[in-house]
């Protein structure tokens, strides 16, 4: 016998084509277009103009920032490039610096024997399939080593202006503790945040929330008195129900050495 809360269940999650099959019916979100509104206004208000924190001068110095970052921290990469992208600012001039080199730049960052091995191999696939350019599709690339979609997603927003959702360990955390886009994977995260997030944010949107997750709803405790979409938050961590005030914040200083 069919159970009855089963069978609504379905017929709620799928519909009918024209043809008869059947089509999944992406689940709603549990805030509304009002309040997704409202909560992505108040980021832009916040930060009108966010801006990544890995420090890069070219598309080329972005891709190997962006790729030396995975579980390493903006200002650990900063730290180390700063001298590095001096000398090895192009494929050719990062192939002809050599692996070795390289490792002597970046070994203050966390898994740096790899990751050199990427980015001298990445350096010459731009040279030989790209013409020394980094192409602008996600299939192309996510082809080059050390490259993976969240790479390739940041340096399709940072470098070429095309709205991407790049799914670091601050938006999955963010996604899932405030219910916005709620997902067991990365790539389930993005897909959700690219559906509920409002089409004219969706440019800014990843680095506000990122930027949110680093500064006020982090990882060990959200820091909800700070929280300027407090009242909106659905999250049963939530201390606090009072937002802070919305004034913009002064302007986020990148690229200053230390």
């Amino acid at each position: 016998m069919t159970n009855p809360k089963t069978k609504s269940s379905t017929q709620t999650s799928q519909k009918s084509n024209r043809n008869g099959a059947r089509r999944r019916v992406a689940p709603r979100s549990i805030y509304t277009k009002t309040e997704l509104q409202e909560m992505f206004r108040r980021f832009s208000v916040q930060r009108p103009e966010p801006k990544g924190e890995l420090e890069h001068v070219n598309a080329f110095t972005l891709v190997v920032a962006v790729a030396l970052s995975a579980q390493a921290t903006d200002a650990g990469v900063n730290k180390a490039t700063r001298s590095l992208f001096k000398v090895a600012d192009t494929p050719q001039k990062m192939l002809d610096l050599g692996e070795d080199r390289l490792r002597d730049y970046i070994k203050t960052i966390g898994l740096y024997r790899n990751k050199a091995k990427n980015v001298i191999a990445l350096s010459r696939k731009l040279i030989e399939d790209f013409g020394g350019e980094v192409p602008r599709t996600r299939e192309e690339l996510v082809t080059l080593p050390g490259v993976g979609r969240k790479t390739a997603n940041v340096v399709m927003s940072m470098a070429f202006g095309i709205p991407t959702i790049a799914v670091d360990t601050h938006i999955f955390r963010i996604a899932n503790r405030i219910r916005l886009a709620p997902g067991k994977t990365p790539d389930e995260v993005e897909e959700k945040l690219m559906r509920v997030i409002p089409p004219e944010y969706l440019f800014h949107a990843h680095h506000w929330l990122i930027l949110h997750g680093r500064y006020v709803c982090k990882a060990r405790r959200p820091e909800c008195e700070r929280c300027v979409i407090a009242d909106l938050c659905k999250s049963p961590e939530k201390s606090c129900d009072v937002p802070a005030p919305l004034v913009e914040l002064p302007p986020q200083v990148i690229g200053v050495a230390e």
